[in-house]
């Protein structure tokens, strides 16, 4: 087993609009061992919401072992050329150090007008798109013509140097059946968020067996989960504290079965319930109010996050770069 815990957030969870709070804490995120950083994805919006594969490259240059992720970057929104050139140059600067998770973006149709498509051809672009960025990543003199996209003897450099092979693995997150197939049948792993851990391990036996029926190859290691949580000493105050913060609630099921209040041990059993699941690699979600992010990072990586070096039975610490 490899297990993994990074740390997620979504628009500017910070007390002021201050950059010096995103360093400290991704600088905290080094000191402590964190595996990876994780920004979710919004071109759209009224609310302070980072370009997700421009602030990494800035905490890139800050960190030497920290990996990057996108939880997910909204691929049918996005130019694949473009982006397959981002992503290359970010993990060619870092030294093999970015992760990126796609989905078909948000419900909002115009956020799809404003970039120039339409929310009914999220699916077929982004299932293109993941495509075209892997063969201008392995190959040069690329030429496809498909539905949405046409390249003709195009070359991208730098290539990514993502080890072994220098192909960044691409992530697919989503809870539905058809996303479910389209990990199985495209993916190199899924990141799933506000998932029970019933619902992971259907997830995981689903995407696992359609993988070998499409005769994709998935590691047993590339199933992740983002969860939310906060820590604290008496569960109920925990959950008091973060209910305000627990965002895109599901109807269907009550967010205490996928997120984790209390003492570290509790955020440890959660995890140890997903990793019974099948998931190895986590992406933690502070629910809190925006003085208290640093902290609750700071007791993650102290109380958490050092439990996963250790502590299971046949783990081994996976270096990326």
């Amino acid at each position: 087993m490899s297990i993994k815990i990074g740390v997620g957030f979504g628009g500017w969870p910070f007390p002021s609009d201050d950059p010096e709070h995103l360093w400290r804490y991704v600088d905290t995120c080094e000191a402590l061992d964190i595996d990876s950083i994780w920004l979710s994805d919004r071109i759209v919006s009224p609310l302070m919401n980072m370009e997700a594969i421009v602030a990494l490259s800035f905490a890139a240059a800050r960190t030497k072992n920290l990996k990057f992720g996108t939880s997910v970057i909204a691929l049918p929104l996005r130019n694949p050329t473009i982006l397959a050139k981002e992503i290359a140059t970010l993990d060619f600067l870092s030294g093999g150090r970015s992760l990126p998770a796609v989905g078909l973006g948000t419900e909002d149709a115009t956020e799809y007008e404003a970039c120039g498509t339409t929310r009914s051809r999220r699916v077929s672009r982004t299932e293109e798109a993941v495509h075209v960025m892997r063969l201008l990543w392995q190959e040069d003199n690329v030429t496809f013509h498909g539905k949405h996209f046409t390249l003709n003897n195009v070359t991208i450099q730098p290539k990514p140097v993502f080890p072994p092979d220098g192909m960044p693995p691409i992530w697919i997150g989503g809870r539905s059946e058809p996303a479910l197939r389209r990990t199985a049948r495209i993916g190199d792993g899924w990141l799933v968020s506000q998932a029970t851990p019933d619902e992971v391990k259907v997830g995981v036996d689903k995407i696992s067996t359609w993988a070998d029926e499409y005769g994709n190859d998935i590691e047993e290691d590339h199933y992740g989960v983002l969860t939310s949580f906060y820590i604290a000493d008496h569960a109920d105050e925990a959950e008091r504290i973060a209910t305000p913060y627990m965002l895109r609630r599901r109807e269907d099921v009550h967010w205490r079965d996928f997120s984790s209040f209390g003492k570290p041990e509790v955020i440890r059993e959660l995890i140890d319930e997903y990793i019974d699941a099948g998931a190895e690699k986590f992406v933690m979600r502070p629910a809190c109010p925006p003085e208290m992010m640093q902290e609750q990072l700071e007791i993650l990586g102290n109380e958490v996050v050092p439990h996963y070096h250790t502590d299971i039975e046949g783990a081994e610490v996976k270096v990326y770069a």
